[in-house]
């Protein structure tokens, strides 16, 4: 069955904010939503409305400079995008996360991650992040703490 006119526009809006992230242009990334759209980085418990759906961008390019979005598979239903991905990069700067900072590690990151999108007249009306948090935490080397976190629940 060959994809409908709606499908590969909205294949293309998703492949053109990839774009915008990769190459770190912030305002392109943003103009690519909807004015009441939203990103959600579901790992992160963030939510990103308006101008501040940018900061996703900046975060990461922040942390990994050398960031790379390599992308899968993409399933496409009407309005519906989602994408399977691995996000890569050099642990080069602090990652600013809602629970603290992770400081340089100088590791790499090859993160497994699942987009799904919701589009509507060409815009989109949300960006649901799904990265494997656990593996990218781990190839940081930030999860050698969990024992202490554990000792301190009580019983």
């Amino acid at each position: 069955m060959a994809p409908t006119a709606t499908a590969s526009l909205n294949e293309q809006v998703i492949r053109e904010l990839y774009e915008a992230a990769e190459v770190q242009d912030v305002e392109r990334f943003v103009s690519l939503f909807a004015p009441n759209g939203y990103f959600w980085d579901v790992s992160a418990g963030a939510k990103y409305f308006g101008d501040d759906i940018g900061r996703t961008v900046s975060i990461y390019a922040a942390a990994f400079p050398d960031m790379h979005r390599a992308l899968d598979k993409f399933y496409v239903v009407g309005d519906v995008v989602v994408v399977e991905l691995s996000l890569n990069g050099t642990h080069r700067g602090p990652l600013s996360l809602p629970a603290g900072t992770i400081q340089r590690t100088g590791k790499e990151i090859h993160a497994p991650c699942c987009d799904v999108f919701h589009l509507e007249d060409g815009k989109v009306t949300s960006f649901h992040c799904y990265t494997a948090a656990t593996i990218l935490l781990g190839q940081l080397d930030v999860l050698g703490n969990l024992g202490a976190a554990f000792a301190a629940t009580p019983t």
